[in-house]
């Protein structure tokens, strides 16, 4: 009996190291080249246990192909194929045959059932930039970063914006307020000049900043004027008196508004100093990317000028709420034809008549002209490096025009400038808008900052609810990952925003208090309480080691809390930071780039359970685990690293612990363990994460002594 139980054992473990040794995806260890130009061939490849199946097939429609045995590695055999690509997508997945069994494996996994979706694809021509590659993105919130010029400050009563005045907010430590939009803290390019060694020393690679064009708002997400930088965040130099006085509405009496932004001056001399900041950007090897707001305007915007800003200006026509005449009458869908002048019944974004909604369709011009400014801001002077689309799919009045314009914005960005970026904001699957010919990738909600929240903190990423069966349920997690990763091609996964906060939802650390409220219904204070760091340190390592661009949102490095909008844009704490956060990041930074796997690298889970992760990022150079305990005691887990490519058979290989935190602190001291058969036993501390690399002790020739990672 003992003996059949024995034998029972073995197959199963057999069967079991047989189905996790399957592994294939797109990265270049697998797919090679990843990103093929038309005529390029294509080697695919997969991964098996050693001599353990009969053969593996490539399926590619109603293709089905033998792969031939390339070679044998540390216990495993790859298979290949060589494809010839021309200009349409190639999809495949795998078959694999191992006795009387047979099985399919695609972006999914292993599979018994012959399926075609979520299959893998070539996409010849479709490159994203290499610098975008798993790079350290930082966004700012331009108004809220730091005021390195006060002289461009917007003044108290200066207009009206949303029927009151705006307001100058003269403590910089002051608390947002519920109704926000209209208070100025000063923050302005020149701030972020003044930091750039802050962010350089920090790690960051890219910088991404919120809207900076003309704007009456202090998000700039309702864009007055596309070809200018608003002088209140870049320079005045010329611009007359006159305040709005107290209870009149009535913009076209700002004089000192409107001299601020339409005086060609001021406005040259603002575009100016963004070259600067650009140019002392790359000087540092770092790059910038810009917003774009191309679903909508706002109603200062000149084209239409609701609030008659430019109707008396020299150099600029009427705009479309002035005169039926105006050449941007196209430009907008007036919803009665017979009003003028002063037609206040126009489209508006979700009703909203701040937010006038492009009317692309009606208007070739209008193509013309945002294709134009498309262009400008990633061409020289400027040189900005790419686009962060809002609102993105929200573009048009039909799918068909949607998909129609974002092709034509990548012909002319990437014409205009090869290197540039292009990401999107969406929720949901935008697999439709990846295909190569539109956008590059993603804020990445779907595959990263939901499922992170949900299992590090049960909270959603407004914190307008917390969900307990969610917390720690890394089942949910891994299948989230899975399923919405699988909507990625390769070259737009690596490029992908992994953000844990932003400017639109609460702070990550005020997640980790679980406490349900808005500043609105729960103050400031409350979001603050009860927070744990810890957490935050496990969500930051998850962020700096997942497949993607881990992109840290101001002041998340400081320890800054929040509600979701406008609580989250609190000012950056300079002189009050949180030092021992920001030595944190600051490590996890180093241990992000240190490693060029964690930018390019395959990713598997290596085990899961309650509040416990582990997974892998690998290539035939490089193996990397991270482990996350989110439980509040002490664990003991074996870990597969052999799925990664490390030894099954030796009995001495090395794995060195880069880097750990827990709830006690943090430490990036280097601890050796040994790996027996391909399995590493840890114990893992309670609310701590911890980042191994592989060590060969391959020997000199001279001296004998081992490499290090």
């Amino acid at each position: 009996m003992g003996i059949e139980r024995a034998q029972d054992y073995t197959i199963k473990m057999r069967a079991l190291f047989s189905k996790r040794a399957l592994y294939s995806d797109e990265t270049e260890m697998y797919q090679s080249p990843n990103e093929p130009e038309p005529g390029d061939t294509v080697r695919v490849r997969f991964r098996t246990l050693r001599n353990n199946v009969d053969a593996v097939y490539i399926i590619s429609g109603s293709i089905r192909k033998e792969m031939e045995l390339e070679g044998s590695e540390n216990g495993f055999d790859y298979f290949c194929i060589d494809i010839p690509v021309g200009h349409e997508t190639i999809l495949y997945y795998f078959e694999i045959q191992y006795g009387k069994m047979t099985c399919y494996y695609n972006k999914l996994g292993v599979s018994r059932d012959l399926q075609e979706a979520y299959s893998f694809g070539i996409v010849p021509g479709f490159r994203t930039p290499d610098w975008a590659k798993g790079a350290v993105m930082y966004q700012i919130f331009v108004d809220r970063f730091c005021n390195g010029d006060p002289s461009n400050d917007v003044e108290t009563g200066e207009y009206s914006y949303i029927h009151e005045h705006v307001t100058r907010v003269t403590d910089w430590n002051r608390s947002v307020q519920n109704m926000d939009v209209r208070n100025f803290y000063g923050g302005d390019l020149q701030g972020v000049i003044d930091k750039l060694d802050y962010l350089q020393e920090l790690g960051v690679e890219v910088i991404y900043l919120n809207p900076i064009f003309v704007s009456p708002s202090n998000h700039k997400y309702d864009c007055q004027d596309y070809d200018y930088v608003d002088p209140h965040i870049g320079k005045i130099v010329a611009e007359e008196e006159g305040l709005l006085p107290p209870g009149v509405q009535d913009n076209s009496r700002a004089r000192r508004y409107i001299s601020r932004v339409t005086d060609k001056r001021n406005l040259e001399a603002s575009n100016q100093l963004l070259i600067y900041l650009i140019e002392e950007v790359h000087r540092r090897g770092m790059r910038i990317i810009l917003d774009g707001v191309f679903n909508h305007c706002g109603s200062f915007n000149k084209w239409m000028d609701r609030e008659r800003i430019y109707e008396k200006q020299e150099g600029y026509e009427k705009g479309a709420y002035v005169s039926k005449d105006s050449p941007y009458h196209s430009y907008f869908k007036f919803l009665n034809e017979h009003n003028w002048p002063y037609n206040e019944f126009y489209d508006g974004w979700w009703g909203h008549n701040t937010l006038p909604k492009l009317n692309y369709e009606a208007s070739p011009e209008l193509m013309e002209d945002i294709m134009r400014v498309a262009r400008k801001w990633v061409s020289p002077p400027f040189n900005a490096d790419g686009w962060r689309l809002d609102v993105a799919a929200d573009l048009g009045h039909s799918p068909e025009f949607n998909h129609h314009f974002w092709k034509e914005f990548r012909r002319n960005v990437k014409e205009a400038n090869p290197d540039a970026l292009i990401l999107a904001e969406h929720y949901g699957d935008a697999s439709s808008w990846l295909q190569g010919d539109e956008w590059d990738s993603v804020m990445n909600y779907d595959a990263f900052m939901e499922p992170v929240s949900w299992f590090l903190t049960g909270m959603e990423k407004h914190s307008d609810s917390f969900r307990q069966d969610l917390l720690g349920n890394s089942d949910s997690f891994c299948d989230a990952m899975r399923y919405h990763m699988a909507s990625f091609y390769m070259a737009s996964l690596q490029t992908a925003m992994n953000e844990l906060d932003n400017h639109d939802h609460s702070r990550f650390l005020t997640r980790t208090n679980h406490r349900v409220g808005r500043l609105e219904n729960s103050g400031a204070h409350a979001a603050e309480e009860g927070v744990n760091p810890a957490v935050m340190r496990e969500a930051v390592v998850i962020q700096m080691t997942w497949p993607g661009a881990p992109t840290i949102y101001y002041g998340d490095e400081a320890g800054v809390c929040g509600f979701t909008d406008p609580d989250n844009r609190r000012t950056y704490p300079w002189g009050r930071e949180n030092q021992e956060m920001l030595r944190f990041y600051r490590e996890i930074i180093q241990i992000h780039k240190r490693f060029p796997v964690l930018r390019k690298g395959s990713v598997k889970i290596l085990h899961q359970d309650y509040n416990l992760l582990v997974f892998g990022r690998f290539d035939r150079e490089e193996q990397v685990i991270v482990a996350v305990n989110n439980r509040n005691e002490r664990v003991s887990v074996e870990i597969p690293v052999w799925e990664t490519g490390i030894s099954r058979i030796s009995q001495s290989e090395i794995m060195e612990e880069v880097f750990r935190t827990d709830a006690g602190g943090f430490a990036s001291e280097s601890r050796v363990f040994t790996v027996a058969a391909g399995i590493m036993n840890l114990e893992l501390e309670a609310q701590g994460a911890a980042v191994f690399c592989h060590r060969e002790e391959k020997k000199d020739e001279t001296n004998g002594e081992g490499d290090a990672c």
